[in-house]
């Protein structure tokens, strides 16, 4: 926060700094660190700011509403480039229609400035004039995809629009080739030898980069887990071209036809995969761990390892529901995977008694052919293998986490922080209207409340509902030098450990591991970690936010692409969310659509904040956030990738109710 102040010495209004998040209506919003809610800018006082431009900004003394209001005094920082988008001529030039839905105007494209794009075209464009005080952005098209319905246009223009990295330069790929394809003698030194140690990987059976292994024996009423770890960092050393490379991309993106990885494949499918059979450089976090959950003590070291078997989550969730023909194939690993199950239940209790809160919602799965056409879009649940190999990684990145941060060294951690009490407070009030009986005040809330709260809906119709509102009431989970804690876990200390082919927290934090170990953070090398770690959380907290985006982006369009052959055919789902303009219903396999709100058919529907319903005004018919709905698709919007519904009244008691409503709809209409 910066202050202006008169030569009086009267302190004038705080200005702030943050980033502007806009919409297609034109007014938007700008999220302050230093601000618990965000600032609404009318599009009035935007003063020719742009959709994620970093801007600086002065609240107004007397907001129009309850929110905080403010005004843009200065752009600090431009954030958008170029976008993607659908060219659309008009005679002698044209304008882009942007993909993302944020960007609150076209983009108007000279005559010339085209470079050969045809109307409907898929397209690149970099901007130029940003516009403002009446006047529309303008910009160039610096590249032409495709048309729309091309095979890998629609993704490819989501790589584009987030500036997502796909080649790696020729440079990063040399520096991968001359990366060793073998382990060699000389790069055992100081390392514990684990090669006798039976270990397996668990992961899904189109898996490629193996970045963790998992062992486990028992010693007395004891378990010793072992969590051993690709040694990405042996491979990738600091600010060598494969470093910045990696720091730059920050996470692999996984999209649905491909995968945007943060190494290069020699590395994450080659020497840094835990492939089975093969000798691997890893770091192994084994911890001692009682029947009560609680690690009574751990070892953090660099090791030499080989994978026994390379195992999916299909396959050992198989072996512990009974299956016998997987029990015989893998006979000599049933008895430990039945210990893991075993350790997995003890350590997931413990979490729910600390207060963890478990939302368990199931991820989209897309099923595309060869052409990269939808053919299948489904639930992808978890299963008892999935659930087991979370909580082992768990337990491993508390235990370096914990480790580190009793040493007060520079370290990233992943954090969590306690939600805003109005959004816990909105929270309660919607589990009120269920009937849920709450106690204590949102600004109190403790992690262990909220999970006993969403253990009370499981079973229930509304538990899906309840689980996904109360995630969105949560902050997210971002990257700090600072040891916060996490909220969802009730975790005193964490950090990301386990996943560095994929992550670059998990690189540099094994970086700053084997310095601790070797005895070699010393004053020097502690002072360019405090140096440089900011830098590195934030990067990859900002890299993190545009892969998730980007993969919601995918799923959205592929939801769309998906639902035009099913036009049909009626669904049955759950209304997911309520709005003044509608509502929001989900079907089992995910995708979400909305019912606009004046084509709910049999009464005129108004929006009850109070009830998160939408009410009749003459029927008193509500349409309830859990309530199940039939629907059918009503329409697709090609370019928003938009999917609106239409309600199936195929209940008696709302067919009566609706003649009631439609006659006291045509009384009022007269009256009008």
């Amino acid at each position: 926060m910066t202050e202006k102040r008169k030569k009086s010495g009267r302190t004038k209004t705080p200005h702030y700094e943050g980033s502007l998040i806009t919409n297609r209506k034109g007014f938007g919003f700008v999220e302050c660190p230093e601000l618990e809610e965000d600032v609404f800018i009318a599009h009035s006082r935007l003063n020719g700011a742009f959709h994620k431009d970093t801007v600086r900004i002065e609240l107004l003394k007397n907001p129009s509403g309850r929110r905080m209001e403010g005004r843009v005094l200065k752009i600090v920082e431009r954030g958008i480039k170029s976008l993607t988008g659908s060219f659309q001529r008009v005679k002698n030039y044209g304008f882009v229609v942007p993909d993302n839905t944020k960007v609150a105007d076209d983009i108007f494209i000279p005559g010339g400035y085209e470079k050969g794009a045809k109307d409907g075209d898929k397209v690149v464009v970099s901007i130029e004039s940003y516009g403002g005080n009446g006047q529309k952005p303008e910009g160039r098209i610096t590249e032409v995809l495709g048309r729309p319905d091309e095979k890998g246009v629609d993704i490819l223009s989501v790589i584009r629009g987030h500036e997502l990295p796909e080649a790696f330069p020729e440079e990063v790929k040399k520096a991968a080739e001359a990366v060793p394809a073998k382990v060699y003698a000389k790069d055992l030194k100081n390392r514990k030898d684990l090669r006798r140690v039976r270990m397996v990987t668990i992961d899904g059976e189109d898996s490629k980069d193996l970045d963790d292994a998992v062992s486990l024996s028992k010693k007395g009423s004891d378990y010793i887990l072992g969590v051993h770890i690709a040694d990405v960092s042996h491979y990738v050393k600091e600010d060598s071209v494969l470093d910045r490379e990696a720091l730059e991309r920050g996470t692999s993106v996984y999209l649905a036809d491909r995968v945007i990885p943060m190494l290069p494949e020699r590395l994450s499918n080659g020497i840094c995969s835990l492939n089975e059979g093969e000798e691997r450089l890893a770091m192994s976090c084994i911890m001692r761990i009682g029947k009560n959950g609680a690690v009574k003590e751990y070892e953090i070291t660099p090791s030499v390892i080989k994978v026994n078997r390379r195992m999916t989550y299909t396959a050992v969730a198989g072996i512990l529901d009974g299956d016998e023909g997987l029990r015989i194939k893998y006979k000599k690993l049933v008895p430990m995977f039945e210990e893991m199950a075993e350790l997995a239940v003890i350590l997931k209790k413990m979490r729910s008694r600390r207060g963890s809160i478990d939302f368990d919602l199931p991820e989209t799965e897309i099923i595309l052919d060869e052409d990269g056409h939808v053919t299948d879009i489904r639930a992808h649940e978890r299963n008892v293998a999935t659930s087991m190999i979370e909580q082992f990684m768990l337990s491993a990145n508390e235990t370096v986490a914990g480790f580190i941060n009793e040493k007060e060294l520079p370290f990233v951690y992943r954090i969590h922080e306690t939600p805003d009490a109005d959004r816990i407070e909105d929270l309660l009030e919607l589990l009120r209207s269920f009937g849920y009986k709450v106690k204590g005040k949102a600004a109190d809330i403790k992690p262990k409340e909220i999970q006993k709260l969403l253990a009370g809906c499981v079973g229930k119709p509304e538990e899906k509902l309840i689980h996904s509102l109360a995630l969105r009431s949560m902050k997210q989970a971002r990257y700090s030098t600072k040891c916060v804690g996490h909220f969802g876990l009730a975790a005193t200390e964490y950090c990301h450990f386990t996943s560095p082919i994929r992550r670059y927290p998990d690189l540099q934090i094994h970086r700053i591991l084997k310095e601790v170990l070797s005895d070699k953070l010393k004053k020097k090398r502690r002072a360019h970690y405090e140096g440089i770690l900011e830098k590195v959380a934030k990067q990859s907290s900002d890299r993190e936010r545009r892969a998730v985006d980007a993969e919601r982006d995918v799923d959205k369009l592929k939801m769309a692409e998906y639902m035009k052959d099913h036009f049909d055919e009626e669904f049955e789902g759950v209304i997911s969310g309520v709005t003044g303009w509608g509502m929001y219903v989900q079907l089992p396999n995910t995708v979400e659509g909305m019912v606009p709100i004046a084509k709910i058919p049999g009464d005129d529907f108004v929006y009850s904040e109070k009830d998160y319903a939408l009410v009749g005004r003459f029927s008193k018919r509500r349409y309830r956030l859990g309530e199940k709905a039939t629907v059918r698709v009503e329409k697709i919007d090609d370019m928003l990738h938009t999917i609106d519904f239409e309600l199936v009244c195929d209940n008696v008691r709302t067919a009566k109710r609706g003649k009631k409503g439609e006659k006291g709809r045509n009384k009022a209409r007269r009256k009008q």
